[in-house]
């Protein structure tokens, strides 16, 4: 039986006896795309050995009714109440950063439900919820919550301080009907995002039958390796902005992280979410519509919010009040990328500093693995 929080991942999770589950029952081809009580492959599908079978799927079962019944359905009527209540705050308030305050929380509170919240709402106590999780669960809901807990702080503390909506709304502000407008435009389409970015962390929570138990280590390696760097990128962007900003700064800042690509912050989110599809991969639990969760993250923070929105920005706000600075935006554009790093920051030491966090990453996790 798993002890505490981070249990022994030799053993599989004891499961109480009202939610029992066949723990061989493993096969990625039973997860999430059959009903819940399938126990052979779905529809369409051989049975292959599950070494072989990592994303075999039949064209059949992908349009099944489980994975849209267990998960994408409840997932999106999640969202999609929290975006009704963070538009009337913003409505209320004037407010449109509402809804970065829900970005990172909502996606946190999801994982949660799927994981623990819908087993005390069956009964379960909060002991016996948490000690259902295998160690690889359990790192997959850690890593959500620190992600998650992060950047809401980030968002949060910055709009207290600030006392009054971001900037990058106030023209939008002035177009007409824009509240009405934006909650179909902006509020609910967010939403459906947020469904499918939190599938990798919500969908190996919700099938009975399924539990991630690391059957590679090599690419479970690889996951935390790939979370601890982005989140280290992430988090040090955060922190190196406000730092050039604390101290007076008034160009555009080059250094540090940001001496590496123009949005670092961006890039590291990326990673962090495409870690949670290796840790699946790793545990032969990889179903192909759960790759819909990285890459709706990516397309999202590449063209519909994220950078591209940022950079809009920047470029009529300089450009029409500070010409100094717009032409250092622009030099800037010229001399690195704005999302994946050139070759030639092979040599720029902060990217190694990150690439270092992700190696120290895996040691930790490898650590308390094996002295718990």
């Amino acid at each position: 039986m798993a002890s505490g929080w981070f249990g022994k991942s030799s053993e599989a999770p004891s499961r109480p006896p009202d939610v029992q589950v066949q723990i061989a029952d493993r096969e990625p081809n039973n997860f999430y795309l059959g009903s819940n009580n399938n126990t052979g492959p779905p529809r369409g599908a051989s049975n292959i050995d599950t070494t072989h079978s990592k994303l075999h799927v039949s064209t059949a079962s992908l349009f099944d009714v489980g994975i849209f019944k267990d998960t994408l359905g409840p997932s999106l009527g999640l969202h999609s109440g929290l975006a009704v209540i963070a538009w009337g705050a913003a409505r209320y308030t004037g407010r449109v950063e509402a809804k970065d305050w829900l970005w990172p929380s909502g996606q946190v509170v999801n994982a949660w439900w799927s994981a623990v919240g819908r087993r005390l709402y069956q009964g379960l106590t909060l002991s016996q919820a948490l000690n259902r999780l295998s160690w690889h669960e359990r790192v997959v809901l850690t890593g959500v919550t620190l992600w998650g807990g992060r950047l809401f702080y980030r968002v949060a503390s910055r709009s207290i301080k600030r006392g009054k909506d971001d900037p990058r709304y106030d023209e939008a502000k002035e177009e007409e009907n824009f509240w009405l407008n934006s909650f179909f435009t902006t509020f609910i389409p967010e939403a459906f995002f947020q469904m499918l970015i939190s599938l990798p962390f919500t969908a190996p929570f919700r099938h009975e039958g399924a539990v991630l138990m690391g059957y590679h280590p090599i690419v479970q390696m690889l996951a935390v390796g790939l979370f601890s760097a982005g989140f280290t990128l992430e988090t040090l962007a955060d922190y190196q902005l406000d730092q050039f900003k604390a101290e007076g700064g008034t160009g555009i800042l080059k250094e540090g992280v940001w001496s590496i690509v123009r949005h670092p912050n961006y890039l590291g989110d990326a990673f962090v979410h495409l870690s949670f599809i290796v840790m699946l991969y790793g545990s032969d639990m990889l179903a192909p519509i759960e790759l819909l969760g990285p890459v709706a993250n990516y397309l999202f923070l590449r063209y519909y919010g994220g950078d591209a929105q940022k950079e809009k920005h920047q470029t009529r706000r300089y450009s029409q009040s500070n010409l100094d600075k717009y032409a250092e935006l622009e030099k800037f554009r010229s001399e690195k990328n704005a999302f994946w790093p050139a070759t030639k920051e092979l040599g720029n030491k902060w990217l190694w500093t990150v690439l270092g966090a992700g190696a120290l990453g895996v040691a930790i996790e490898q650590g308390l693995r094996t002295f718990h």
